[in-house]
């Protein structure tokens, strides 16, 4: 019975986070992966809640493949999310002489595959494109992406799934260097 609960709160606060998803994602109707036409990049782009990302996106170079078949799970920041850097961080990265260090914390982001908000009650941890692991904790409701909070899920694409964090998530050396 003490596995229920937290169980239930799990699946208590996904409702509620998934059920505000639509007003983020735009022309997000609910439709599952089958029926959508969008892929990752144009969900994002079609919502100005992601124009930072889709910015970084195109700087780094990675709009074609995550326009491609997948699946990816992409843990998407919000542009206060972005802003909350330090100031000149995200212009900086946007340099060209800077794509590489844009390209690892941007696929630090991605999981290939398609991991679904119910999917994560079993896993602790998640292999990114980037080559390491992400932490994923739930705690009081809380779904936690190493620093970042999951603040809206399953947001469906025809090539994956967003899920809307509310902090950049930085690979392990490039939160060493800060």
């Amino acid at each position: 019975m003490k596995i229920l609960k937290p169980f239930a709160l799990i699946i208590a606060s996904f409702a509620l986070i998934f059920g505000s998803s639509q007003v983020i994602a735009g022309s997000y109707d609910g439709k599952k992966s089958k029926g959508m036409t969008k892929d990752i990049v144009d969900t994002a782009a079609s919502n100005d809640t992601f124009s930072t990302l889709v910015a970084a996106v195109q700087a780094a170079g990675l709009v074609d493949t995550l326009k491609g078949d997948g699946p990816f799970t992409v843990f998407a920041p919000t542009n206060d999310a972005f802003a909350a850097l330090p100031e000149g961080t995200v212009e900086t990265l946007l340099k060209p002489e800077n794509r590489d260090q844009l390209v690892a914390i941007l696929t630090y982001h991605v999981v290939p595959g398609k991991v679904k908000a119910k999917d994560v009650v079993n896993l602790s941890t998640a292999e990114t494109a980037q080559g390491q692991s992400v932490n994923i904790q739930v705690n009081d409701g809380k779904v936690m992406i190493d620093n970042a909070q999951v603040v809206m899920t399953d947001i469906e694409t025809s090539n994956g799934v967003i899920h809307v964090i509310d902090a950049v998530i930085l690979p392990k050396d490039e939160v060493a260097s800060r």
